[in-house]
């Protein structure tokens, strides 16, 4: 039992370790794919693409981000254009921020050098590892991470 647990721990601390490398090198490769364009404001620009507008603390709470640092993303991405505030047509007192021309062609570009960077790197992967790994991830992202309850369970009544 306890080389299972051994070997478990080593598999963890290196999915850990090589998640760190894979993340440190998204974000320098947001700067080289489009000097404007951190690896914050992509992903925000995707998210606005995807659900057709929403409101800054939308997107904090979405990306689990401060409310400050979607703030000054926001206003950097609205002094170059790429995307616009527009008033909510149920709910005249809120502004939904939206991708402009600007900001989908921007957005569009980033995404197909991205994509072609991971062609390029995969592209030696036998097809059954590709999808293997595509599960793997999936899974992975879709943990939602302990409830509250779980997270600090009440100790029993006597």
């Amino acid at each position: 039992m306890e080389a299972a647990e051994s070997a478990q721990s080593e598999s963890v601390e290196t999915i850990q370790r090589e998640m760190t490398v894979f993340a440190r090198r998204a974000r320098a490769s947001a700067g080289r794919l489009h000097p404007e364009l951190s690896l914050v404001s992509y992903t925000l620009l995707g998210h606005l693409e995807e659900s057709g507008g929403c409101r800054a603390t939308d997107l904090a709470a979405h990306h689990a981000l401060d409310k400050s640092t979607v703030s000054r993303q926001v206003a950097a991405l609205e002094r170059t254009g790429l995307i616009e505030r527009r008033q909510d047509p149920e709910d005249h007192r809120v502004q939904l921020l939206h991708l402009t021309g600007a900001g989908r062609r921007i957005l569009a570009q980033v995404t197909e050098s991205r994509r072609e960077a991971f062609r390029e790197r995969l592209a030696q992967w036998p097809e059954a590892d590709l999808e293997r790994f595509a599960r793997y991830l999936v899974r992975y992202n879709e943990w939602q991470g302990p409830t509250p309850m779980s997270a600090h369970p009440t100790p029993p009544t006597p």
